[in-house]
């Protein structure tokens, strides 16, 4: 699963990236660890010009009580032995939670990197995982959407990354699943509705772990209220050794220093 991630660049940077706007600059979240229930920023499909901020968690619009689900599986009910090179059916696409989102509701969920443990540890053994070459920010294929809680009226618009099997990075983690990071050049295609189902789904794959690295960071961020960017350090050597390498007391190669 993907659980916490990283979401630190500063306004101006995600608006000129991604190509939108930020409507409301002083309400934009910079957050080193980001946890289940948090307001964090997507470009829904409802709205693809602009950054708006919806609940880590989705909650289905059918809930008759909150719930919180953080991922949703590629393969649905299928590859449960998440195999790494599983090229069957999509199952998503007929999972009651995700079948309409997955259709009409899908949204970039803008991050800088994604912290992950081992499948037995989790994150008392984290390891901090981003993209090579200081590409950042990017964005996770998200799913979205509304709900509106029974008892009290209010409307809660919510999200879920997607989630594929591990990649080359994960696998070494030896954690079994990886989350979905569509190519720049798809992330268009994946807000646009117009966009065929099936070229959606074939976006749904593991990232290319040769495009990513990680290392291991403090286990301190295992508590949802950490939010020191310090936490992000390495406390150990990086998985794969990367050239022109070089230790940052402002972290600014490895990235996680607001850009």
């Amino acid at each position: 699963m993907c659980g916490r991630y990283v979401q630190i660049s500063r306004v101006e940077v995600v608006e000129k990236r991604f190509g939108v706007h930020v409507p409301q600059p002083e309400l934009f979240p910079h957050n080193p660890n980001v946890s289940a229930s948090e307001r964090a920023p997507v470009i829904a499909s409802d709205r693809p010009g602009e950054v708006q901020l919806f609940q880590f968690g989705l909650v289905p619009h059918w809930a008759q009580k909150p719930m919180c689900l953080l991922n949703a599986r590629a393969e649905g009910d299928h590859n449960p032995e998440n195999t790494p090179d599983y090229q069957g059916a999509k199952g998503i696409l007929q999972k009651p939670s995700f079948r309409k989102a997955i259709r009409s509701q899908r949204c970039l969920v803008l991050a800088d990197a994604f912290i992950e443990g081992p499948e037995d540890r989790k994150l008392s053994e984290p390891y901090l995982v981003y993209l090579r070459k200081q590409e950042r920010p990017f964005a996770f294929a998200g799913i979205w959407d509304e709900w509106q809680n029974p008892t009290t009226g209010e409307l809660v618009r919510s999200f879920a990354i997607i989630t594929a099997a591990a990649n080359s990075v994960t696998q070494r983690i030896r954690h079994h699943r990886s989350p979905v990071i569509l190519p720049r050049d798809a992330e268009r295609d994946w807000l646009s509705l117009d966009t065929d189902l099936q070229d959606i789904t074939e976006l749904l794959t593991p990232y290319p772990g040769d495009r990513l690295n990680a290392y291991p960071i403090s286990p301190a961020i295992k508590n949802p209220r950490t939010k020191d960017v310090k936490t992000l350090l390495p406390i150990g050597e990086r998985l794969f050794s990367e050239e022109a390498y070089q230790t940052k007391d402002d972290l600014r190669l490895e990235g996680m220093r607001p850009a």
